[in-house]
């Protein structure tokens, strides 16, 4: 059975979707970006944003039981590719090996304008 994910410590659903869904031991959250809790695209860096994407994923993985330790696969949504090298620095100061599987997508836009997008499914123990 699916159970809905929930903490006020991530910005809440836009739209029709939760923050996350657990189904037995995995875990999928939706699609994050760099939204303070309240709502507000943050400004500021590559990095900056990054840091915030993952500060929410993080959230929302701890309400499930999870972690970053659980992640098993990420995608990450980016509306210009010059930002890659950038974007993994920041990144990958939050994951350690083995890192999870992962594909990054150049898309048109994104939600609220924003020019990234990341994702996670974590496996909990």
């Amino acid at each position: 059975m699916k159970q809905s994910v929930k903490t006020d410590k991530a910005p809440t659903a836009i739209g029709p979707f939760s923050q996350a869904i657990k189904v037995g031991n995995l875990v999928y959250t939706s699609g994050q970006v760099y939204q303070s809790s309240d709502g507000t695209l943050i400004e500021g860096t590559v990095a900056e944003k990054t840091n915030q994407i993952m500060e929410n994923l993080s959230n929302v993985l701890e309400a499930a039981g999870a972690s970053f330790d659980n992640v098993v696969k990420t995608t990450i949504y980016v509306t210009d590719l010059i930002i890659y090298a950038e974007l993994n620095k920041a990144y990958s100061k939050f994951l350690k090996e083995p890192f999870p599987a992962r594909e990054t997508v150049c898309v048109k836009s994104l939600p609220l304008g924003a020019d990234i997008e990341i994702s996670m499914v974590a496996v909990v123990e």
